[in-house]
């Protein structure tokens, strides 16, 4: 229905779908994906398809009133994981190399799947599948949902640079929400004791408490009590030991602005100070038994910054 809308305004203003893609700007293919049904688009892209084709908000109204991810067919080793998911009290997860599944956003995990299913339409599936399991999560009065990312996660380009800054923007939004809290685990803090392998402590209202982790194209659960106490455990003094969140956002911040188009990722940061980041540098240094001339760092302040926005501290070495 949206895709036929999109189609019928287009056409009126007398544009193809390569001339709207190249206003908004965007991929011709993303114009005749959402026309033909195939692709879900962003809440931006139909504020901004209002804007250019003069439809007077039909567009946006239309996308907030469809119900975008229903659910749907989880293939048959996750969909004991999907499941527990529907009703989880609260999830603890830790993750490594790419993004956990519910902080996903659909271009990253369209890009994910995408290396590994050669059918579209399969792909199209597990992405609405996917997005479907987010969903109570992001929702108000969402359960609880805690998650420790390795720094790899956010280093590992996924689809591209653009996929990968929208990736870190969307950590960012849902960090802010109540019962969601992102936590980095850096690359330069080997004390840091960290699982071996990705995994979830679900705790269900049965007062039931799975550990769940997966293998190539399996998942694997384990509701020993001994079992699911020693990874909280492990779980907990990972998170301590792991930078805070406001820290985490910083860090977020610093791998999105490597992604390219910075003022955004300055509008996500919150003006936050250079000065955080020649904290972390000297931080690295000390580590390394290197040594920084101030010097080098004073060209690189940016005192013109906003004095009187909040900063948000950064871990400092322990002795």
């Amino acid at each position: 229905m949206f895709g036929e809308v999109l189609r019928h305004f287009r056409e009126a203003a007398g544009l193809t779908q390569e001339e709207l893609s190249n206003k908004i700007p965007c991929d011709r293919s993303q114009v005749a994906r959402v026309e033909a049904g195939t692709r879900v688009p962003q809440e931006s892209f139909a504020k901004q398809c209002d804007e250019l084709l003069r439809t007077g908000g039909v567009l946006l109204r239309l996308w907030g009133r469809i119900d975008w991810y229903p659910e749907v067919q989880h293939p048959d080793w996750f969909e004991r994981r999907a499941e527990m998911d529907a009703k989880a009290l609260a999830v603890h997860e830790y993750q490594i190399h790419t993004m956990p599944g519910l902080l996903q956003t659909p271009d990253y995990a369209h890009a994910l799947f995408a290396r590994r299913i050669a059918s579209v339409g399969e792909v199209e599936d597990r992405v609405q599948a996917r997005m479907s399991r987010r969903r109570r999560f992001l929702a108000a009065n969402g359960p609880l949902y805690m998650a420790v990312l390795d720094e790899s996660c956010l280093r590992n380009v996924v689809g591209s640079p653009a996929v990968m800054r929208d990736q870190c923007a969307h950590l960012l939004t849902v960090g802010q929400l109540p019962n969601i809290r992102v936590q980095i685990a850096p690359a330069d803090r080997p004390d840091i004791d960290r699982p071996d392998t990705s995994l979830s402590l679900i705790a269900l209202p049965d007062g039931h408490g799975w550990v769940y982790s997966e293998s190539l194209d399996r998942g694997h659960f384990n509701d020993d009590p001994a079992v699911f106490a020693r990874h909280s455990q492990t779980y907990d003094v990972l998170r301590a030991d792991a930078l805070s969140a406001r820290e985490s956002a910083a860090l977020i911040t610093e791998a999105m602005e490597g992604y390219g188009d910075d003022e955004p990722a300055r509008a996500q940061r919150g003006d936050l100070d250079e000065e955080q980041l020649q904290r972390r540098k000297r931080w690295q240094l000390h580590r390394s038994g290197a040594h920084l001339d101030e010097e080098q760092l004073q060209p690189r302040r940016r005192w013109q910054l906003h004095r009187s926005s909040p900063r948000y501290p950064r871990r400092r070495p322990r002795p």
